[in-house]
């Protein structure tokens, strides 16, 4: 329309030629105006190749009728053609932009020679190369523009896939993370720490939630409260967890985050829950001392046992002796009796300090823990209305027969003597689920034993120190069958845990690895 415009206000004279072809192109223009319109805004379609193509040609031939019309060589309106091959070149590829600017010299020259019979002179000459040089320099530009837009696209892609996979790390890491601003409202906290925490983070989100902190975990709100106020690049503490259900250790760093120069900091807290790693601390500890007590008890045991042996002997001689009157006799038959009793509290102290895992092999521990439940309903401890059932099935492994034996041993006779007449102890053999082996604890491809009563459950102040020698619970116990199985387990690379609770009973169960190592195997 602008085109036609300035054409209409350069005619002077008009002929009924001239005015017939401009009102021609007054119709072309309004139509193809408005067919592009609806094209763009009403069907709401991006223009394709094809558009482009047919719009830059309806350009070429509207700019060569004003051209021809205002006087072609001489006329002003030669340079509209400048605009029409730059806004091919932004909008066209090179090819594209190649083949318009050759349809405008061609159109353009045989306006010229055919047209208007002028001669080839220095000005359209000069035009033709400006044609040329407008193509190239703008297709040039264009490409390169194209160029850096298709990399901004591309990072731009490439920034929203790093958000999408940090907020889906963010969202399924087992770390507990918080962020709070200057004014303790919760910024961000993902799925672990509502978790850890026992909160939903849209009930906090944008709301203060330091007094929060301040009630579950002090020792967390006062590293972040110290964090945000001393300005510290990073704390590393740890605090404790008090919830209704449970208390718990975390291990916490917390760090200052700048998100703008001069705006406030805010408070990172990364965070997790280390229970088992200080249970798994708490039974190396254990196991370093049952090793001290192992090898003093096999000291004074071999130290004892002889000098025991040599008295037993010369006592019970002068049980017999003819002269002895029965107070004597009845002297030596009680020193030969606890003589008896010490030798045997001595064998035992030799049997906690010899578990070793001498021979290993393949076996069933679903069969080894079949033939320790027999042999316990045998023994005369066990009551006899004492149920003991076996649950899992077949549960391979490489170890030995014997200390395994022993481990399911006293860990069902225990069971039973918790129970009294009414026990009932269900052993359980199988693979663990992922989630149940202690982290840490690096056991590959663990196997699972668990023995459970219906006892009165283990009192608090001896939980702590079941799995010590001596340590016993029961009148007339030496305290050292749960010190064996702990020494028993230890050999195997494997862990024994306990769980119990005031009259619900008493779990204990036991990892192992399902073979040994190669080290150990060579």
């Amino acid at each position: 329309m602008a085109i036609y415009l300035t054409a209409a206000l350069k005619f002077a004279v008009a002929g009924p030629l001239d005015l017939l072809v401009t009102s021609f192109m007054l119709v072309a223009t309004v139509v193809v105006t408005g067919a592009s319109y609806w094209y763009t805004h009403f069907l709401r379609r991006s223009p394709g190749r094809t558009f482009l193509y047919g719009q830059a040609l309806f350009d070429v031939a509207l700019i060569t009728a004003v051209v021809h019309i205002t006087g072609g060589p001489q006329s002003d309106l030669t340079p509209l053609y400048v605009p029409l091959i730059a806004v091919t070149a932004v909008l066209m590829p090179p090819a594209s932009t190649g083949l318009i600017t050759a349809l405008v010299g061609i159109v353009y020259f045989a306006d010229v020679f055919f047209g208007h019979r002028t001669p080839m002179t220095a000005q359209v000459a000069l035009q033709l190369l400006v044609f040329v040089g407008v193509a190239t320099a703008t297709a040039y530009f264009a490409s390169r523009v194209s160029v850096m837009g298709a990399e901004r696209e591309a990072l731009a892609g490439e920034l929203r896939q790093a958000r999408l996979e940090a907020a889906d790390v963010l969202r399924n890491i087992p770390t507990g993370i918080v962020t709070v601003d200057q004014a303790g409202h919760l910024l961000f906290c993902n799925p672990a720490a509502e978790q850890i925490f026992g909160f939903k983070e849209r009930h906090w989100r944008g709301r203060p939630i330091m007094p929060e902190f301040a009630k579950i975990a002090p020792e967390f709100w006062a590293a972040i409260t110290a964090t945000a106020r001393r300005g510290v690049r990073a704390m590393r503490v740890e605090a404790t967890v008090r919830r209704p259900d449970r208390t718990f250790p975390i291990g916490v760093t917390t760090t200052t985050l700048e998100v703008e120069p001069a705006g406030e900091p805010r408070v990172t807290a990364i965070f997790t829950d280390i229970s088992d790693s200080k249970r798994l601390e708490e039974l190396h500890l254990r196991a370093e001392r049952l090793e001290a007590v192992a090898e003093l008890s096999a000291s004074l045991a071999h130290e004892i046992k002889n000098p025991l042996a040599s008295i037993r002997s010369s006592v019970e001689q002068l049980g017999r002796a003819k002269r002895a009157n029965p107070d004597e006799k009845f002297l030596t038959s009680l020193v030969v009796r606890e003589s008896d009793r010490l030798s045997r509290l001595l064998s035992e102290f030799l049997d906690f300090s010899r578990v070793r895992a001498t021979e290993c092999r393949p076996l069933d521990l679903h069969t080894v823990a079949g033939a320790a439940i027999r042999l316990v309903r045998e023994h005369p401890d066990c009551p006899e209305g004492a149920v003991i059932d076996l649950a899992g099935g077949a549960t391979p492994l490489e170890g030995d027969e014997d200390l395994l034996h022993r481990v399911v041993s006293n860990l069902v006779l225990n069971a039973v003597q918790a129970g009294g007449k009414s026990a009932r102890v269900v052993v359980r053999t199988g693979r663990p689920g992922p989630q149940e082996v202690p982290g840490g604890a690096g056991i590959e491809h663990p196997v699972m034993l668990t023995v459970s009563d219906n006892g009165p459950g283990i009192p608090e102040g001896l939980r702590a120190r079941l799995f010590e020698p001596f340590v016993t619970g029961r009148v007339g116990g030496t305290g050292l069958g749960l010190a064996i199985v702990q020494r028993a387990v230890d050999a195997h690379r494997g862990l024994v845990l306990v769980d119990s609770a005031a009259g619900r009973g008493t779990t204990f169960t036991v990892y192992l690895p399902a073979a040994r190592r190669r080290e150990e195997a060579a």
